[in-house]
């Protein structure tokens, strides 16, 4: 407490006034005397002891604060009474536990970089291993005319993969940094239908897939042309990859009073109960994955989706799947 010079100064000024204070009394009379000096001491001893509280829950709050700081964790420090050093309190701790979240969030968010760093050099070293080899095969003088072309063409969907990651991967780090913004546009249901099934007509007739469409002409969706299809061309995808050779897939469109409802529905294996959670996790393959698949399509569908005011609900039938794509009228709460 002497260390404080604010409390020692403050001591020495009451000290001195009560001093004249007592003589003045005892210049009046004895018993005045007496009841000042009494009431001084008192005042003094109430004043000392305030201090002396203060002085030890600052102290409190001071070991709290290096405690925060070696541990990097927050401790209770709720304090239900009234006045400034409550307040004090309140407000430090709101502070930490803010500062505390923070920290964790970040180190998560480091994580989660970490994770997706590796995935990422994992699915690019495949194909470019492979275009190593196939380079230096390439580079064979006597290497036969078929050989070539079948390597030149091989090293071509190599670069396709390659530049479909990266470009999936930059939209999607644009969508998670919230950068992109989406239009709010009147868009015709048949008319982006048809735009999302022309780049997927040949793999359908490779497989002798038949395609169903069911809707209404008129139907209309507000949100962004653009990423709409880029998000249903990758639900659409998945389904011609799951549907075996000569199977169905159907498109159906619909609305109601809440919102705007596409259906995708495929009659292929179906994707087992216990894949469901993982299901939309970037770089998840389940079992009966393709070859070329990389598990980020369903990924990049489900955050254009979200940030569109939007859900994408999975439904396993007895045969195949089904994407039901939800675009709500109104913002949902």
């Amino acid at each position: 407490m002497l260390r404080n010079r604010q409390f020692v100064r403050s001591l020495i000024g009451m000290s001195i006034v009560a001093v004249i204070g007592t003589i003045f009394a005892f210049f009046i009379s004895i018993e005045a005397g007496l009841v000042t000096a009494g009431t001084v001491l008192f005042v003094i001893s109430i004043n000392v002891y305030q201090s002396t509280w203060r002085y030890r829950e600052i102290g409190k709050l001071s070991s709290y604060l290096r405690k925060i700081g070696s541990s990097k964790e927050t401790f209770d420090l709720s304090d239900h009474e009234e006045g400034e050093l409550s307040i004090l309190k309140s407000e430090i701790y709101k502070v930490t536990k803010l500062l505390s979240e923070q920290s964790f969030q970040l180190n998560s968010d480091k994580t989660k970089l970490a994770d997706a760093i590796g995935d990422i050099s994992h699915q690019l070293k495949t194909p470019l291993t492979s275009m190593t080899v196939m380079a230096d095969l390439l580079a064979d003088p006597n290497l036969p005319v078929e050989k070539r072309k079948e390597f030149t063409k091989s090293l071509t969907l190599q670069l396709e993969r390659i530049d479909w990651l990266v470009s999936s991967l930059l939209k999607l780090s644009k969508m998670d940094a919230g950068t992109i913004v989406f239009k709010k546009e009147t868009v015709q249901v048949s008319s982006l239908i048809e735009e999302v099934i022309e780049p997927l007509r040949i793999p359908m007739e490779l497989k002798n897939q038949t395609l169903q469409l069911e809707g209404r002409e008129d139907l209309r969706v507000i949100g962004d042309f653009h990423w709409i299809k880029e998000a249903l061309i990758n639900i659409v995808k998945n389904a011609v990859e799951h549907t075996p050779a000569n199977g169905l897939i159907s498109l159906t469109y619909d609305e109601n009073a809440l919102f705007t409802e596409i259906i995708v529905t495929d009659s292929g294996k179906g994707i087992p109960r216990q894949e469901l959670p993982h299901l939309f996790k970037r770089f998840y393959r389940g079992k009966d994955a393709g070859r070329n698949s990389v598990g980020i399509g369903l990924a990049m569908a489900q955050s254009i989706i979200t940030n569109q005011n939007g859900i994408i609900e999975v439904i396993p039938n007895e045969l195949g799947t089904s994407f039901r794509v939800k675009l709500y009228k109104s913002i949902r709460k």
